[in-house]
């Protein structure tokens, strides 16, 4: 698949609207219940940063990003200004946001996940678009060293632990983390229209998360 590990504009991303979709289906069955099955394992996101035009300016940025990426040729990063971080919206990152297993002595490699708990319910979501500069990690509660202790490959979300470095046996390995969702525009037509002189918008730049 061909990604650009670049971020849309920010300037224009901050009036964009959008979120998770699933896919389910139900049958209403003749008794008047219903049978429902959900055909997605994991939620996809979608926006529109049509929004977000404000000026010629914008318009200028957006057509230089959208020409760079081919349209819907090259996914590229997103920042979803309401679900970015591991915690809580506004808390800053700690090293023990999210659980992401349990250390055997030998495994080095742990995903960075993200879960969404309501009541008994919970969602696990791979993360593979962390932001440089803000994931920290933590075994059985004690903060690692970048470089030291691990790396994270930004591009996939995945750490790895060096030699000698392994989570022991039993012990937890944590994370905090600051994500981008990977995306493409879903559209290869830029709709542009001028409002006046010196002001024009794009009613509609639709944007959906992509597997990487």
């Amino acid at each position: 698949m061909m990604f650009h590990e670049v971020r849309f504009p920010l300037e224009v991303s901050f009036g964009s609207s959008g979120g998770p979709e699933r896919r389910t289906e139900i049958v209403t069955l003749g008794s008047g219940y219903e049978e429902r099955n959900s055909l997605w394992a994991d939620s996809r996101r979608r926006y529109d940063a049509g929004y977000g035009i404000r000026s010629l300016e914008d318009l200028h940025t957006v057509i230089g990003f959208f020409e760079a990426r081919h349209g819907r040729l090259h996914g590229f990063r997103w920042k979803d200004r309401v679900d970015r971080a591991s915690g809580a919206y506004g808390v800053p990152v700690t090293p023990t946001d999210e659980f992401l297993g349990t250390g055997d002595g030998v495994n080095a490699l742990f995903n960075l996940t993200k879960h969404y708990t309501s009541g008994s319910a919970t969602y696990s979501r791979n993360i593979t678009k962390p932001v440089d500069g803000t994931v920290r990690v933590a075994v059985n509660g004690v903060e690692q060293t970048l470089a030291s202790d691990f790396v994270i490959d930004v591009t996939t979300g995945l750490i790895t632990f060096l030699a000698g470095r392994e989570p022991g046996p039993g012990l937890s390995v944590t994370a905090g983390f600051e994500f981008d969702v990977p995306v493409r525009f879903d559209t290869d037509f830029l709709d542009i229209s001028l409002t006046g002189f010196d002001a024009g918008d794009i009613p509609s730049i639709p944007l959906v998360e992509i597997r990487v």
